[in-house]
């Protein structure tokens, strides 16, 4: 139905056209002044304009003081180099120009202003990597790294005995990998990075050539801008911070009672976890706000510097335009020159198999026949495929101009969320030449179904985003499934339980086999479309020991058990069930905050909270689960699917920034080519550039 939720009745009334909610292809792809309206400044009175800076400033000095003292650290250690006086230095000056970023050539992270360039050729080194070569123990610049996984054969994925190497052999796979489970190459560790000492003097020589630099020069001290640039910032931001007083956010919000207790009728609050002694087991939960409140902002800003998810609902109620996928891919089909088919006569898109986490070709028209449908493998397992970033973000508001805006518009805490002028987020704060990250909208497409099924769950790994985000539930279909399968399901998982027990004889526990109850948790669950897990930031260190002491019941690609973790978080190669999450509130005390993103719900996950999600139908009031091995089995009557469609958008906040450079820390560290290492936010380089804005 393309208007959902427009009576006959109302459609004879007033048609869509003059509604303005056509959902024809002409119109789907309609500009108007559609996009003027989300790129003009948000109208903001001056006096808030201005505290809102102060406010940012506040914020933001301590990175920039810290910036400050590294690089008068790394001045005395060129002086001292040279055998002057610091006052005497002069630091050469490179220059980048505004629509460049200069990398450093070990550690592969964002150049801001002081670096150390080598004599004799290009190599540059960050001032991180010089801190650590100066004391022996260089963390970047870890030894390459390459995929590699067994294929074992599709009968291998549904439970089967793997066939033999010669057998794998002759078989062919026409999928990608693109896990990210890696393996140590040998190519580029000829010579050890603990070989690359400096000299006697203190200067750093460049690396040999196997390393990237030419073994013969020796590396300069030298600046991306004018000398004394971030020292005359940092004193400027001094004086307004230590002018500014801000408004306690950190006291207690309405949320609490007089002696300090949440207020449980409060509808406002949802309860996610059920952690002992702990005053932050709900989470704020409003409904959003037409037209919003200056109040509502603070509200929100008192849980988000706590470093808390909080979710609004009912983003979508004044909406009248579909998000239905069909309706979505009226307005993308293009010719056969398109930008977005690449030339193809029939749209294909690459959609990842969550059974097997391998990419597969499929026809976007199919594809979201079973978005809406159901797909099964041959033998019932219902088939789970998500597709990501489609259409392109890049070319989502050329090519669905009226989505892109209702999804923007519809944002709530524009300050923060919105991509185009948000005034407190960092990130739309670059000068209008300069390279721009990519902050979304990002949409994503994907089957799920109610019951975990343990493998081959729609799912989004555990992974940790180098920025905040929103993440907004557009669209929901169900799908349920026939009797046929669900027999064939429950079938299969018993292969899949036998499988484990050949496979992990040491880990198997006869005990395991038991009951347990699944609780909603005093909500109403039903129809809903996505299961959150959120992590504190304070419980990632024992989240780390539980993943790399259980690392080996896990599977990735081709179900193929993990062997090897680089980075329990950032490796993005594990998904905690039911059982796990379990074992680690008993073995570490730690849980999670656990939720169901309904329709028109918009979930803000802070930077540095790992999380993930399931796609699902919904929970009966009270599920009996048999949990046997690791793996969960539910005893239930049917299994409805529940396709799902999320739009979400980064952005950056003040708040967050501390935590953002923190997290640079981590990702900088990742060996070369590591998965995560590509979609990293260079946070640092957003904060200087919002300093240069302020600063102008």
């Amino acid at each position: 139905m393309r208007y959902p939720k427009l009576s006959h009745d109302e459609i004879a009334i007033l048609c869509p056209v003059c509604r303005g909610l056509c959902n024809c292809k002409n119109c789907l792809r309609k500009h108007g002044n559609l996009t003027h309206a989300i790129n003009s400044e948000m109208k903001i009175e001056r006096g808030v304009k201005e505290n809102y800076c102060k406010y940012m400033v506040h914020l933001l000095y301590p990175i920039l003081k810290k910036l400050d003292d590294d690089q008068t650290l790394e001045k005395e250690t060129e002086a001292r180099i040279r055998g002057i006086q610091v006052s005497d230095l002069g630091v050469q000056y490179s220059g980048c120009a505004i629509n460049e970023r200069s990398y450093c050539n070990f550690c592969e992270t964002s150049i801001v202003d002081y670096f150390r360039g080598c004599s004799n050729c290009l190599y540059e080194l960050c001032l991180t990597c010089c801190k650590e070569i100066h004391s022996s123990c260089p963390q970047g610049g870890q030894e390459e790294i390459k995929v590699e996984y067994i294929d074992r054969g599709t009968e291998y994925l549904h439970g089967g005995i793997p066939p033999s190497p010669a057998a794998r052999c002759e078989s062919s796979n026409s999928r990608e990998n693109i896990g990210s489970h890696v393996e140590a190459s040998s190519e580029n560790c000829a010579v050890p990075v603990s070989m690359w000492n400096v000299k006697e003097n203190g200067s750093i020589p460049c690396p040999p050539k196997n390393m990237g630099g030419c073994g013969c020069g020796t590396l300069q001290l030298r600046s991306m801008l004018r000398d004394g640039t971030v020292s005359d910032l940092a004193m400027e931001a001094k004086v307004i911070a230590e002018g500014y007083s801000p408004k306690d956010l950190t006291q207690r919000c309405s949320c609490f009672n007089s002696v300090g207790k949440i207020k449980v009728t409060n509808k406002d609050m949802l309860k996610a976890a059920c952690r002992e002694d702990s005053n932050d087991n709900y989470l704020y939960y409003p409904a959003t706000q037409d037209p919003p409140q200056h109040s509502d902002l603070e509200h929100f800003q008192m849980h988000w510097m706590k470093g808390e998810p909080v979710i609004v609902r009912n983003v979508l109620d004044t909406s009248g335009l579909s998000w239905d996928p069909m309706i979505m891919a009226r307005g993308l089909r293009e010719r056969t020159t398109s930008r977005v088919s690449k030339g193809c006569a029939q749209l294909e898109v690459m959609a990842m198999d969550c059974l097997d986490w391998c990419e597969t070709v499929v026809n976007i028209h199919q594809f979201f026949k079973w978005y809406s449908e159901g797909q099964c493998y041959g033998n019932l397992w219902p088939k789970m495929l998500k597709l990501k970033d489609w259409p392109p973000s890049d070319l989502f508001e050329e090519l669905l101009p009226r989505h892109f805006v209702e999804f923007i518009t519809a944002l709530p805490f524009q300050e923060y969320s919105n991509p185009k002028c948000g005034f407190l987020n960092i990130a739309v704060k670059l000068p209008k030449k300069s390279l721009k990250p990519d902050m979304g909208p990002k949409t994503y497409v994907a089957y799920g179904i109610n019951e975990e099924l343990g493998r081959g769950d729609s799912v989004t790994k555990l992974h940790c985003d180098m920025s905040d985000a929103v993440n907004v539930l557009m669209h929901t279909a169900e799908v349920v499934l026939s009797p046929d399968s669900l027999a064939k399901v429950e079938d299969l998982k018993k292969k899949h339980i036998e499988q484990d027990k050949r496979e992990l004889k040491e880990l198997f526990d006869a005990s395991l086999e038991h009951k347990v109850e699944k609780e909603s948790g005093g909500r109403d669950l039903e129809k809903s479309g996505a299961l959150w897990d959120i992590f504190r930031r304070q419980d990632v260190p024992l989240l780390q020991q539980y993943l790399l002491k259980h690392y080996k019941e896990f599977r990735d690609v081709h179900c193929a058990h993990v062997r090897q973790v680089f980075h329990s978080i950032h490796d993005q190669t594990f998904y905690l069930t039911e059982h796990h999450k379990r074992k680690l509130k008993s073995e570490f005390g730690v849980e999670p905050w656990t939720f169901v993103q309904k329709l028109g719900d918009a979930v803000f996950i802070p930077v540095g909270c790992p999380h993930q999600v399931r796609n699902l139908m919904f929970w009966s009031r009270k599920l009996t689960i048999n949990y046997f091995l690791y793996l969960s089995c539910a005893n239930a009557l049917f299994y409805t699917m529940k396709s799902c469609i999320k739009v979400a958008v980064d952005f950056v906040s003040p708040e967050n920034v501390k935590e953002c450079v923190r997290l640079t820390e981590e990702f900088r560290v990742l060996p070369k080519k590591h998965n995560a290492k590509e979609d990293k936010v260079e946070v640092i380089y957003h904060f200087f550039s919002t300093w240069i804005m302020f600063h102008l």
